[in-house]
C-alpha cells in the first residue's frame, strides 16, 4: 500500500468536511427573500419555521411588536455601506442580534444616546450590505415592505405567537 503524502488530506477527512459543506446559516437578508418569494403564507410560515433561531425571531419581533421602541434616530443614519462578497469580510446579523437590546428605549440606560447611536452604525458598517438593510428595516418597522408577505401575521402563524409576540 502506497503512503500518502503528508500534505494532501485524507480521504476520511474530505467526507467529513464534504458532509458539513454548505451548512453554514444564511444570512437573515436570504431568508427573508426566500420568504419573499414563496408563492402563498403557508410556504412563507414553513420557511420561517424552518430557519427558526433566537436571532430570526428577535429581527422579527423587533420589527413587528408594537410595544418595542427604539432609542435611536428615525431614518438612515450616516453610515458607510459594507460592500465586500458574502462570506468574507463581514458580521452576520444571526451573531450581532444579541446586542440589540442595547438599542430598546429603557433597555440600557448605563449608554447614553450618542454612544448607542455610534455602536449601531458600527454594527452596521461591519455587517454584510444586505444584512444592514434588514436590520434598518427592522428598526424602521419596514420589513414587510421589503420582502413582500413577511407580515405580523405571517410571523405569529410561523412562530404560534399571540397578539403580544410572545409563546401563544
Amino acid at each position: 500500500m502506497a503512503e500518502q503524502n503528508p500534505n494532501l488530506i485524507s480521504k476520511k477527512a474530505m467526507e467529513a468536511m464534504a458532509s458539513t459543506s454548505g451548512s453554514s446559516f444564511p444570512l437573515l437578508s436570504e431568508i427573508f427573500l426566500k420568504v419573499n418569494n414563496a408563492k402563498d403564507k403557508p410556504k412563507k410560515v414553513e420557511i420561517l419555521r424552518q430557519y427558526d433561531k433566537p436571532a430570526v425571531r428577535q429581527i422579527l419581533k423587533g420589527c413587528f411588536d408594537p410595544k418595542i421602541e427604539w432609542d435611536l434616530p428615525d431614518g438612515i443614519p450616516p453610515y458607510i455601506e459594507n460592500d465586500v462578497p458574502e462570506g468574507t469580510e463581514h458580521t452576520m446579523l444571526i451573531q450581532q442580534a444579541s446586542k440589540l437590546w442595547h438599542f430598546v428605549k429603557g433597555a440600557d440606560n448605563a449608554t447614553n444616546r450618542i454612544q448607542k447611536e455610534t455602536m449601531f452604525i458600527q454594527m452596521l458598517e461591519g455587517l454584510h450590505k444586505d444584512e444592514a438593510r434588514v436590520l434598518l428595516d427592522m428598526k424602521n418597522g419596514n420589513l414587510n415592505k421589503t420582502y413582500k408577505g413577511l407580515t405580523a401575521e405571517c410571523v405569529k402563524e410561523a412562530f404560534n405567537w399571540n397578539d403580544e409576540f410572545a409563546k401563544a
